[in-house]
């Protein structure tokens, strides 16, 4: 896979924590170059890009796009595009989640979340696609989720927001189907990100939980695995998707879900 990939300029959303981060870990290890944004502490952002940079003898830039913003979209892409004179890949992950009843939610919040997990993959694929068909050939991967498939409560507009990924997935796969461009999504169920930890630490506080009590419902209501989905597992389905071995699928929702869409 690495000869698929070596020398390619990639650019991933939300990569400094969770499945971001490893999905830009895995790109620089099969020797891409990388531009990445996302929230976080300086140092620490640093500190991960040199240590892909050095490890892998790659060029990784930081940017501090704020994805609800589509002025900073712009520049990312500009920004990425000066720098590495192309853009093969690129992977829509960043995403926020609130939890709570519809009759309840919170305006700004709702907005948040769609302008976040929606609005700016649609922004940022647009951006990337013309330099995609002028090189002939380029990966788009949106990271959707199970609830881009199926509801859970109090999460109206995330599920919304991620039902919104698939179709835009299907519509950019259909667009760019006579041309070396796929567009896919892949669709995680539990992977241990702060999202889930403090959904955990929720129902700690709610039912009077021990942690491991708590983390073994949260599993046992979705996962017949009865095991979280390792961030590293989604970033080998993402290299998988941007491999020529991959060439052929696009327009798919790729559930990685330790069976949950199988109940």
């Amino acid at each position: 896979m690495g000869s698929t990939l070596k020398g390619k300029s990639a650019i991933v959303t939300g990569a400094t924590s969770g499945i971001g981060n490893a999905i830009a870990s895995a790109f620089a290890e099969e020797g891409c170059n990388l531009m990445f944004n996302g929230f976080g502490d300086s140092e620490e952002i640093d500190a991960f890009r040199g240590n892909l940079s050095d490890r892998h003898d790659v060029d990784v830039f930081y940017d501090k796009c704020d994805l609800t913003d589509l002025a900073q979209i712009s520049a990312m892409i500009a920004n990425a595009l000066e720098r590495f004179g192309r853009i093969d890949i690129l992977v829509n992950n960043a995403g926020i989640q609130h939890v709570s009843p519809i009759d309840e939610f919170p305006t700004e919040m709702f907005q948040r979340i769609i302008e976040t997990n929606l609005a700016a993959p649609f922004y940022t694929i647009r951006g990337v696609l013309p330099i995609m068909k002028k090189n002939g050939w380029g990966r788009i991967v949106n990271i959707s989720s199970v609830n881009g498939y199926v509801g859970s409560i109090h999460k109206g507009p995330y599920t919304a927001a991620k039902h919104g990924v698939l179709g835009l997935t299907k519509v950019v796969a259909l667009e760019t189907a006579e041309t070396a461009i796929t567009c896919n999504a892949v669709c995680p169920g539990f992977v241990k990100t702060a999202i889930i930890e403090s959904q955990i630490q929720t129902r700690m506080k709610e039912r009077g939980l021990s942690y491991a009590k708590a983390e073994q419902e949260h599993l046992v209501d979705k996962h017949p695995s009865k095991k979280f989905i390792p961030a590293e597992d989604i970033a080998s389905v993402v290299l998988y998707l941007c491999s020529d071995a991959a060439k052929h699928i696009t327009g798919i929702g790729l559930p990685v879900d330790g069976g949950w869409l199988s109940v």
